[in-house]
């Protein structure tokens, strides 16, 4: 795949990262010229000033990783994110107002942050190791609803991260209005070929050199 990584946010979620870790991200990503790097929002004006020179991306998360903060505490960690110049925000879900139906919750969560990031590339992870196959679809339509740029399944840090049949369905209810990001589980070049052809747009994972290299991944994210 000739393209394989114009797909990859190159991903250090951990609570443990380091400035040295950091630095080692964002020369990767330099590198292979990936998408973006995702990283944890104290390690945003250390990535800018990185990649300053490239056409790197970067991503940062709100909510992360359990998305149980309110609807206004989400927007505003957001909107700090992105006045400290975050490219990219991927934002959790309130998963415990999805598993409880209270989609009216879900929905006010998103559009909070989307107000927020206003121009701001906004995804929005739904945590799909822990859904039903219905409630994935209304998660789903509800980012569709709340305007955001991508649906993403996973924060690598549930009990499962992305899978075929999760991308499969998620392009069944976009239809190509939105990107779809497979994070987590995304091991091996021939993984990375399934996802894209299911339908992701974006790849979320720390071995995207490794990939790049034609090499198989073990654990983590």
């Amino acid at each position: 795949m000739n393209n394989l990584a114009d797909h990859i946010d190159h991903t250090l979620l951990k609570a443990t990262a380091t400035p040295a870790e950091i630095q080692k991200l964002c020369e990767e990503a330099v590198q292979y010229n990936f998408k973006a790097v995702c990283i944890n929002p104290s390690y945003i004006a250390l990535a800018l000033d990185l990649l300053k020179d490239s056409e790197v991306k970067v991503a940062t998360v709100a909510g992360f990783p359990l998305g149980a903060i309110t609807p206004e505490q989400k927007a505003k960690e957001a909107a700090l994110s992105v006045e400290l110049g975050a490219d990219e925000v991927d934002m959790v879900i309130n998963i415990g107002a999805a598993k409880a139906g209270n989609w009216d919750l879900v929905l006010q969560d998103i559009q909070a942050v989307r107000e927020a990031t206003q121009d701001v590339i906004l995804k929005v992870i739904i945590e799909t190791c822990y859904l039903t196959e219905e409630e994935k679809i209304r998660a789903t339509e509800l980012v569709l609803e709340a305007g955001a740029d991508f649906v993403k399944t996973s924060t690598g840090f549930g009990t499962g991260g992305a899978t075929l049949e999760d991308i499969q369905l998620m392009a069944r209810v976009t239809q190509g209005k939105i990107g779809i990001k497979a994070a987590g589980g995304v091991k091996t070049p021939e993984d990375a070929k399934k996802f894209i052809e299911a339908g992701a747009t974006r790849l979320g994972t720390s071995s995207g050199v490794l990939l790049m290299q034609g090499q198989n991944a073990g654990g983590g994210y």
